[in-house]
């Protein structure tokens, strides 16, 4: 009888072409571990280590790094190897003082070095809502939610949040301290499809009727006055004037 359920390894040749990996240098590679990116999303610390930041020249050496408890995601300690990394999140490493975002680009994720002060913050962007017995539940794109308590769930005049809503964190105490609206006007990146990793000022969003919100066009700006067109699902609000984080380094 045939194995069921999902596999714990990884072969080189199918894993994500942005990974910084040699393909046949060997036929095995970490592969991440369920958790809040998914596979194609997302890239485990021990390559991010090893590969992209050059810590550690081997995963040995990158497991020994985590172990001592040296690099936080988020402003939590991670330990595990495996532990998957992706969008918008903050990786910190304090005792050389360096910080790093990941954020999208033409080559898939990269690492966009920011300051001390902007590791506080992280941009979730809002996915659904679900009403639960004791609150609302906000689902956000890293796989985590936010549990809002209201007084009456079938009338949550407390919840403000709406899909595609950018909400600002500070940590570590997980406040929300601004809430964006994706709308036109303002700032944003497109995270998907061919044109990943280009950012500019939202111009015009598709009115639906007869489809899916998520696939309502979107055409983005750029400073130089190049224009183009995604889906609203690849689009993540980042400021309306100025942009909340720093996407200055990113391509």
């Amino acid at each position: 009888m045939g194995k069921k359920g999902k596999t714990s390894r990884l072969k080189r040749k199918p894993a994500p072409a942005f990974w910084p990996i040699h393909r046949k240098e060997l036929p095995w590679v970490v592969k991440p571990s369920s958790g809040s990116h998914s596979l194609h999303k997302c890239v485990p610390l021990s390559i991010m280590l090893r590969d992209m930041l050059g810590v550690a020249q081997t995963r040995k050496e990158g497991k020994l790094i985590l172990t001592q408890g040296k690099v936080l995601v988020d402003g939590k300690v991670r330990k595990q190897d495996d532990s998957p990394v992706g969008l918008m999140d903050v990786i910190s490493m304090p005792d050389t003082d360096k910080h790093y975002r990941v954020m999208p680009s033409h080559k898939g994720l990269v690492l966009n070095s920011i300051s001390k002060e902007e590791s506080n913050i992280k941009l979730f962007r809002v996915e659904d809502k679900t009403t639960v017995h004791n609150g609302i539940q906000v689902a956000l794109h890293d796989g985590s939610v936010m549990l809002v308590k209201v007084n009456d769930p079938k009338n949550p005049i407390e919840v403000t949040y709406e899909t595609f809503d950018v909400l600002k964190v500070q940590f570590p105490e997980k406040q929300v301290t601004e809430v964006l609206k994706t709308k036109e006007g303002n700032l944003a990146i497109i995270t998907g499809g061919k044109n990943i990793g280009k950012q500019g000022r939202i111009v015009e969003i598709e009115k639906t009727e007869a489809k899916k919100r998520r696939q309502a066009l979107v055409v983005i700006e750029d400073s130089q006055g190049n224009r183009y067109q995604t889906i609203l699902d690849f689009v993540f609000s980042t400021g309306e004037a100025a942009s909340m984080i720093n996407t200055l380094e990113v391509a």
